[in-house]
């Protein structure tokens, strides 16, 4: 088989049922300037049910289902998306975060040097929402648009791109390394590997704005991604962090309103959404604190359930048709 007859990325997308999950987000990607390089994998838990058009789908290079069975890690989904795709590029997107046009293209150019993963800047989806507002800076503050890009010492989790190749080196590890992407990119360039986020790739991203859900995310969030970060410590480092994870939602609190005083970034909202910040934080923070002492519970599941359906959480005037993000 010649390099033509493969494709040059393939994307990983995730459902927890059908194909009507992630219609926008597959709508999105058929708006790719490179679409007919790009090979959708859908990960799904059964191929029966996913139910989608092929007349949606022919301008693709390929498009597969791969069926997984019951899905309580997100995590073990994308590591066999990652198993089973087949360009040398695997990138992720979420059911809730939509890829600009040119998203592929550019992140595929990217790759032709030696970079082990390039990421996108994030733009709001939803962005008349202040506690929407408050979950993008927490996840994504540090790569918020505009952005000048070039080397990073990691990227947005869930919507950057690998080159597959490095992370089928992790092998039985990879579905562990996916539950927290940072630990997976501090790793990566621990081995000597660079990560960089490049400013012409842009996803959009729509983001809890119901307070109550927003606080769940936030407890069980830090719990994992402190789980995650300790699980292989020896247990006198997980207990003096777990003895400074009080300072944890002040040290972030300090750093996000940092990067939204960025030119350009949307500064004039900080004194509206300053008291939420710090509030969700110190949830986040108790998250941490708990993942270091006791390890991930049940977090990973209830991450995995709330992180399709974004309708659920969000405000009604959110919940208006979908601006085409075209940009």
């Amino acid at each position: 088989m010649g390099a033509n007859d493969l494709p040059q990325m393939s994307v990983i997308v995730i459902t927890p049922d059908n194909f009507e999950t992630v219609r926008k987000t597959i709508r999105h990607l058929t708006a790719q300037s490179v679409r007919d390089r790009i090979e959708v994998v859908l990960v799904a838990p059964s191929a029966d049910k996913v139910a989608f058009n092929e007349n949606e789908l022919r301008e693709f290079f390929r498009f597969r289902v791969l069926e997984v069975g019951h899905m309580q890690s997100t995590a073990r989904a994308r590591a066999a998306g990652v198993l089973h795709a087949s360009a040398p590029i695997v990138a992720f997107v979420e059911d809730h975060a939509f890829p600009a046009p040119r998203w592929a293209e550019v992140l595929i150019d990217a790759h032709r040097k030696d970079w082990a993963a390039v990421g996108p800047v994030m733009a709001n989806a939803n962005p008349r929402s202040l506690t929407s507002w408050v979950n993008l800076a927490i996840e994504y503050s540090y790569w918020l648009e505009p952005m000048s890009g070039g080397e990073v010492e990691h990227l947005p989790g869930h919507n950057c791109s690998y080159k597959r190749a490095l992370l089928l080196e992790y092998g039985d590890r990879l579905e562990e390394m996916m539950d927290a992407e940072s630990i997976l990119h501090w790793d990566l360039r621990v081995k000597g590997y660079r990560l960089y986020l490049e400013p012409k790739a842009r996803t959009f991203h729509q983001n809890f704005s119901t307070t109550i859900p927003s606080l769940i995310l936030r407890f069980h969030g830090g719990r994992l991604f402190a789980s995650a970060r300790a699980r292989r410590w020896p247990i006198w480092r997980r207990l003096l962090f777990t003895g400074g994870a009080p300072l944890i939602p002040l040290v972030r609190f300090m750093r996000i309103v940092r990067e939204l005083r960025r030119p350009g970034r949307p500064r004039h909202l900080l004194p509206r959404i300053m008291p939420a910040l710090f509030a969700f934080l110190v949830l986040d923070g108790l998250g941490e604190l708990v993942g270091y002492a006791f390890g991930p519970g049940r977090s990973m599941a209830k991450l995995s359930d709330m992180e399709f359906h974004r309708q659920r959480y969000l405000q009604k005037m959110d919940r208006t048709p979908e601006v085409e993000l075209l940009a």
